[in-house]
């Protein structure tokens, strides 16, 4: 064979050689898990996120991605059986929300990468070691935010004349929020405002006691602090609130979506945009445990005028021009 012949043909096979590898690499079907705490129905507008995000950078759906799912339905108990059930699956990436959901998950599983696309302090969580060097399995995103916690305290101040006397609803069940409560009763005593009750909720029982505390003590307001699980109740949590005539500050929009009066949170959906960002970059061959974990970059206030309205607060025109979204 001619010398240039010879290097005509490594040549296209060299030129084959990606084009074959690319074909092989369409070929295989990537499994993504899913750990939600509440249901589709409920996170539904998260989970198109991830999709959309993930189908957007090249994994379509149905073509070369599953997608498998496990829900609590509002039952944080369910977490541990259910990460169990994804790691058997054999999932190439898992994702969740929510501190108890990605401890579950990190128990069940130390090799399986997973990212959480919402989580509280990761760190005191035990979910990661460093923001910036995550170690283990484990990488994805935080709802922390600078004085985060002071600034839904102050909002819900001005929104409500006269405020001198709030209650807390929490979860403290989950270790990643220990800080938001410091955070929540710091913030209210720097406003003067008397913090009575702190109402604890660590499963769905525990919500009708929750909600007797808070009636009988007849505070002013509500701070409801971000968990997941709690977040799964929104219904529940938004129907007492609206029969005590209860101004309420949410730390996520879907509350107010569903009724309530007020959330200053994190953009939801762009978190889990930015997890689909992680997950595509772990199966291109990242470590989880190298990539940092990411603070929110965008904030929003959303006010429901509706709600507003049913508990006879005012609205001034200035708070509405500073609100990200209204709903009427």
């Amino acid at each position: 064979m001619r010398r240039r012949e010879f290097i005509g043909l490594l040549g296209g096979a060299a030129a084959a050689w990606p084009l074959a590898s690319r074909a092989q690499q369409s070929t295989r079907n990537i499994k993504i898990g899913y750990l939600g705490p509440s249901s589709l129905t409920l996170e539904r507008a998260q989970v198109n996120a991830l999709r959309q995000r993930l189908h957007e950078l090249g994994h379509v759906e149905g073509k070369d991605v599953t997608y498998v799912f496990r829900w609590a339905e509002g039952h944080d108990a369910r977490l541990p059986s259910l990460a169990a059930e994804l790691v058997n699956l054999k999932p190439d990436v898992i994702v969740t929300t929510g501190t108890p959901g990605t401890l579950a998950a990190k128990r069940a599983t130390t090799s399986i990468p997973i990212v959480f696309a919402s989580s509280a302090n990761p760190v005191t969580a035990g979910l990661v070691t460093t923001y910036s060097r995550p170690g283990g399995n484990v990488t994805g995103f935080t709802i922390l935010g600078p004085e985060l916690e002071g600034k839904r305290v102050q909002l819900i101040k001005e929104l409500v004349n006269g405020l001198s006397r709030i209650a807390i609803m929490w979860n403290p069940s989950n270790p990643g929020i220990v800080d938001f409560l410091f955070q929540t009763r710091a913030a209210a005593s720097a406003l003067n405002l008397a913090v009575k009750p702190v109402a604890e909720v660590v499963d769905a029982e525990g919500l009708k006691d929750a909600f007797a505390t808070i009636a009988d003590a007849q505070p002013q307001a509500m701070v409801v602090i971000a968990d997941r699980f709690l977040l799964a109740h929104r219904a529940e949590i938004v129907n007492f609130a609206a029969a005590q005539r209860l101004p309420t500050m949410y730390p996520y929009r879907g509350y107010v979506d569903a009724g309530g009066l007020v959330s200053y949170a994190p953009v939801d959906v762009d978190q889990f945009r930015r997890a689909a960002d992680a997950v595509d970059k772990i199966l291109r061959g990242a470590k989880p445990g190298e990539l940092p974990v990411e603070e929110p970059v965008r904030f929003e206030l959303v006010i429901n005028l509706k709600t507003a309205k049913a508990l006879g607060l005012e609205i001034t025109p200035f708070m509405q021009q500073r609100a990200d979204a209204l709903i009427e």
